[in-house]
């Protein structure tokens, strides 16, 4: 299957539906009491639509796959994530453009998203590398990569311009197909306990 391929992916704790505006409304809510964290893309509230529009027109060129996250014991959609800087020919990908409002952090939600989309890429999609990248000053979305077993890569210094100006040093881990057996035991066993 390839990268680009819109499929939906469920699990007992989320289900990654593929991205569309009838999320808007959720998504909108979701949004609201993050906009604190200026190192995160998340949208201001009254831009959800402009991003889901933004994700959809990338989809339509071929270098993302978003989904909107699904909380199934709320059934409540609390976030949105992607597949994006999709390389097909070379089976690359990043897992991107992530974010999940407030009452989904800390919980399950984002460790059975990560289950989802590695397995998918690695075992569906027969990816080589899956890359993760976030802020330097993002120290939460560092620790969570890092807990899933992911290899710090480097860091891209300067490496984009945010909204208001900064500029934003990005740090990359992967995940290499040999890894992804401890990785995808370490998320089990993760879930397990929760």
């Amino acid at each position: 299957m390839l990268l680009t391929t819109p499929v939906t992916l469920e699990s007992a704790h989320v289900r990654l539906e593929p991205l569309d505006l009838a999320h808007e409304a959720d998504l909108a809510e979701a949004a609201v009491g993050l906009e604190h964290a200026w190192y995160t893309s998340v949208p201001r509230p009254d831009r959800v639509r402009a991003d889901i529009e933004q994700r959809l027109a990338w989809r339509d060129q071929g270098t993302m796959n978003p989904w909107a996250v699904r909380r199934l014991d709320s059934d409540r959609v609390v976030g949105m994530t992607t597949f994006c800087n999709i390389d097909q020919d070379n089976r690359h990908v990043e897992i991107g453009h992530t974010w999940l409002g407030v009452e989904a952090q800390r919980t399950a939600v984002n460790s059975a998203s990560k289950l989802l989309l590695l397995s998918h890429a690695f075992e569906t999609c027969d990816a080589i590398a899956v890359e993760l990248r976030t802020h330097w000053h993002n120290r939460q979305s560092r620790e969570a990569i890092a807990r899933l077993g992911a290899k710090q890569d480097g860091v891209l210094r300067n490496h984009r311009l945010g909204p208001d100006g900064t500029l934003r040093d990005t740090v990359v881990f992967s995940i290499l197909p040999h890894e992804w057996p401890a990785v995808r035991l370490g998320l089990e066993r993760r879930l397990g306990r929760g």
